[in-house]
């Protein structure tokens, strides 16, 4: 379970860290949508008693995802900011570096930059703040699990938002995930303007659909 020893250990070990903000990821692998991120600056000491509840947005429901997801966001004491990048940029600059941009708007949008980042997963290149990264630190630390859930519940809902639009897509249910139902609707419809058109299965159905 996350907790709060690595950002008590940064501020131990650099006195001058006080803000330290977690920073994760959402939509690596779906094959539609922005891939979104967002970044959580937790109080020192911080201990409501919902903080328990935090883990891994994957780990959690949908229902407590939305539950945490309001609390993070209407709590004046936590600073975050949400951050995205584009199918656009995803396609021009691959979905790594499109991830990576993502992570650094996050942080960049803080209403205080962070002294430090804890950052989930692999090493981020010419990341604009000091940084520590952690594998499957969405687990590990509370302020990553925060910041895993505003990015996960943000994307959600912005798919969901969409498939308004293009309802032949089911959007709003498998959220842009190469599920079985998807890929027939791919087959079958082509690609619509939020699909990542560079994306292996989603250039298979736009040849299908013009052969």
């Amino acid at each position: 379970m996350p907790n709060l020893e690595y950002e008590k250990q940064i501020r131990k070990t650099i006195p001058s860290c006080v803000n330290i903000a977690g920073i994760d990821e959402a939509g690596r692998g779906p094959l539609a949508g922005p891939v979104f991120a967002a970044s959580v600056i937790l109080p020192k000491d911080y201990s409501p008693e919902w903080l328990s509840l935090l883990d891994d947005s994957k780990k959690l429901s949908e229902k407590k995802r939305e539950y945490l997801y309001l609390h993070i966001k209407e709590d004046p004491k936590i600073l975050w900011n949400i951050a995205q990048s584009s199918v656009a940029e995803i396609e021009k600059n691959n979905i790594l570096q499109a991830t990576y941009l993502a992570m650094a708007r996050a942080a960049k949008g803080l209403p205080k930059a962070p002294d430090h980042c804890l950052i989930d997963g692999n090493p981020v290149p010419s990341f604009p703040f000091p940084s520590t990264n952690l594998i499957k630190g969405d687990g590990k630390s509370y302020s990553i699990a925060a910041a895993s859930i505003l990015a996960k519940v943000a994307r959600d809902h912005y798919m969901v938002e969409i498939a308004e639009e293009f309802p032949q897509y089911g959007f709003h249910k498998h959220k842009g995930y190469g599920t079985k139902a998807h890929l027939e609707a791919l087959h079958c419809h082509g690609a619509s303007p939020h699909h990542r058109k560079t994306f292996a299965p989603v250039g298979k159905a736009m040849e299908n659909a013009s052969s």
